[in-house]
């Protein structure tokens, strides 16, 4: 069986909608390439950071997790510090509102 699919898939590039849908039908674990891509959202993206106190790769990624319970994001990690940096985006809450100002 399946058990996990990969696909491009960040805030700019949404074109696996289709596939992540059936990933979650399915119980599919997503892993998306590229997560943390520089987004055409990056003002909207900027300005909630600053708001809630955190990176744009934090958010990018904190989006990511609440998009679907089927994504499993994979940044690269090169340090102890980026690794403390990047699982902060587990616990960011982001509201309807918020989720909506990203597109």
């Amino acid at each position: 069986p399946i058990v996990s699919v990969q696909n491009r898939y960040n805030l700019s590039d949404r074109r696996s909608e289709d596939v992540l849908e059936y990933c979650e039908q399915h119980g599919i674990a997503f892993i998306p390439w590229l997560p943390i891509k520089p987004s055409v959202h990056e003002a909207a993206l900027t300005e909630l950071a600053d708001r809630i106190g955190a990176t744009r790769v934090q958010l990018a990624l904190a989006w990511l997790l609440h998009r679907s319970p089927v994504i499993l994001p994979i940044p690269g990690t090169s340090s102890r510090v980026h690794l403390e940096e990047n699982l902060r985006a587990a616990s960011l809450k982001l509201s309807d509102v918020d989720l909506k100002s990203l597109g």
